[in-house]
């Protein structure tokens, strides 16, 4: 009877003990919310945001090679409304500029590894900052700053209909510290060169359609984007689903 009495408040301490273990915490929510747009002909401009976006993972490894995407890139300049897809614009940041290796290099070489290219996505919600290292969007600004950046780009059309207008801007400063005031500014557009092949040859491997574009004003896309002061934009990448 002893042994059968202790058993049984053995039994009750132990569902006791279970039940003031705390629930293992939910993992964090990874899927995208989708900023809300400014009111039709408005964007909300000198408001930045902390909003955060984490994008899906990229895909190392698709379905078309290198050679096929060599092959079939060419410049498209006339796109669908449809809009890309949170994974389509992920991978074509994390072409630009995504982290590959552990130590921190990224997909595009760059001058002693000093990575002076910041890039953006301009879609019809708003302005991001792509951040590398946690592969997500910061929000910078909210509202679709495409028509303002069409009359910066001398209103061609490509930026005015993209789903999306990649922006890659450099900061000389992180890589004049090494290499000098006259030589660091050929180093960056090097790299800006590398990081835009890379997009392209991406848009290509995702059955989109890209163009390049360079002539624009460089103080008027400043303005639009309401870039640091130390930031100078370089290259200009419309993108979206061809007609």
């Amino acid at each position: 009877m002893q042994r059968s009495g202790l058993a049984i408040a053995v039994l009750l301490v132990t569902i006791l003990l279970v039940a003031c273990v705390p629930a293992p915490a939910s993992q964090p929510d990874t899927t995208i919310s989708p900023v809300s747009a400014a009111p039709a002909g408005a964007a909300e401009t000198g408001t930045p945001s902390f909003q955060v976006t984490v994008l899906p993972a990229p895909r190392p490894k698709g379905t078309l090679t290198l050679e096929e995407a060599l092959v079939q890139r060419r410049s498209v300049r006339e796109f669908s409304t449809a809009q890309l897809t949170p994974a389509e614009l992920g991978q074509l940041l994390w072409a630009a500029q995504g982290v590959t290796s552990p130590h921190g290099f990224r997909t595009a070489p760059s001058a002693g590894a000093l990575y002076p290219l910041e890039v953006y996505a301009v879609t019809r919600e708003g302005a991001y900052r792509y951040e590398p290292q946690a592969h997500r969007l910061i929000l910078h600004l909210r509202g679709d700053l495409r028509a303002a950046l069409y009359e910066a780009a001398l209103r061609q059309d490509p930026v005015l209909n993209a789903s999306a207008v990649i922006v890659i801007a450099a900061v000389y400063a992180r890589t004049a510290q090494k290499y000098g005031e006259e030589r660091s500014p050929r180093y960056v557009h090097l790299e800006a060169g590398h990081a835009a092949q890379n997009v392209l040859l991406q848009a290509v491997a995702l059955d989109l359609g890209a163009v390049p574009i360079g002539a624009f004003s460089d103080e008027q896309v400043r303005q639009v984007l309401e870039l640091p002061s130390d930031q100078q934009p370089l290259y200009l990448i419309a993108v979206g689903h061809p007609v």
